[in-house]
């Protein structure tokens, strides 16, 4: 496994180099743009018969690309930062969303649409989360997952629109850097240990659309198989953007995120009030009407 790992470095080192030295040649033959759109609510209530409890909720996302393009060489880079707080009556501040996705793909024209590549890609957290509020033991933290992919394949991108990168030899590496969480084995790491090595199949999926004017739909997904230990359960990670702009500045936005990993147990109560800890699909969904800024 060290020797794919060195291999795979080497190649997306060389990937890398080739396209800083493309860039001294030519700035013009980059492609970027970046969309940050934060998000706000709140729910004030006095007297209110009804019932209820003031709320106070904010989300700010910022989604980034940067791609070169020169000859037969492609370089495609992508960020995507989401963080948001929520306040439910008197209770303290909370984690409501919190996300790092940077992913970086080199390809090289092979034939059609089809390109040689190699993709490096990391996903982590900026802060510490926990399971409710008030808690002060947190469940995760930055780096407490981060995911490192360093993968070799194909990437088939028959448009601007969609692309599917395809990578029988990928390496994926959990960290957990919080010795806490990696004392209990959390994130599927072995109890103690900070790193997990997996050496697998991947497939990374990119999609977007102008559904109708002002109206823009982006999609990816992720899929890993661990070659190594049960290859059958597949590591799934699949994020939606809907985005519908009512002006210059103001945007609403619906965005959606499942996951599931078998390595990760999460607390499942059973009918009869007990605690079973197992793998299951993790699912969020936010809405949000708020400020945007396209640059």
């Amino acid at each position: 496994m060290k020797k794919f790992f060195i291999l795979a470095f080497t190649v997306l080192v060389s990937f890398t180099l080739s396209a800083q030295k493309s860039v001294l040649d030519s700035l013009s033959r980059w492609e970027t743009g970046a969309v940050a759109t934060l998000n706000v609510s709140q729910v004030s209530l006095i007297n209110w018969s009804a019932g209820g409890e003031n709320s106070m909720s904010g989300v700010a996302l910022l989604n980034a690309f940067a791609n070169y393009k020169k000859n037969k060489f492609q370089w495609d880079n992508t960020l995507d930062l989401a963080y948001g707080m929520s306040k439910l009556g008197d209770d303290p501040w909370t984690k409501s969303d919190d996300r790092i996705d940077l992913a970086s793909k080199a390809g090289q024209y092979a034939f059609e649409n089809w390109y040689y590549t190699g993709l490096l890609g990391f996903k982590s957290q900026f802060g510490p989360g926990y399971s409710k509020p008030g808690d002060d033991v947190p469940i995760s933290n930055f780096l407490a997952p981060g995911y490192l992919n360093v993968s070799l394949g194909m990437d088939y991108k028959p448009n601007d629109h969609f692309t599917l990168f395809l990578s029988p030899l990928s390496g994926k590496i959990t960290f957990v850097m919080d010795q806490a969480l990696a004392d209990a084995g959390a994130f599927g790491v072995d109890p103690g240990s900070n790193v997990r090595a997996e050496f697998g199949g991947y497939l990374k999926m990119a999609f977007k659309y102008e559904i109708m004017k002002n109206v823009n739909f982006q999609t990816k997904l992720d899929l890993f198989s661990n070659y190594l230990n049960k290859p059958e359960n597949i590591d799934v990670a699949w994020d939606v953007l809907l985005s519908m702009k009512v002006n210059e500045y103001l945007t609403a936005t619906i965005t959606t995120n499942l996951i599931y990993d078998d390595d990760i147990d999460i607390a499942i109560e059973q009918e009869d009030g007990s605690v079973v800890m197992r793998p299951a699909i993790q699912f969020k969904e936010i809405f949000g009407l708020g400020l945007s800024y396209s640059f």
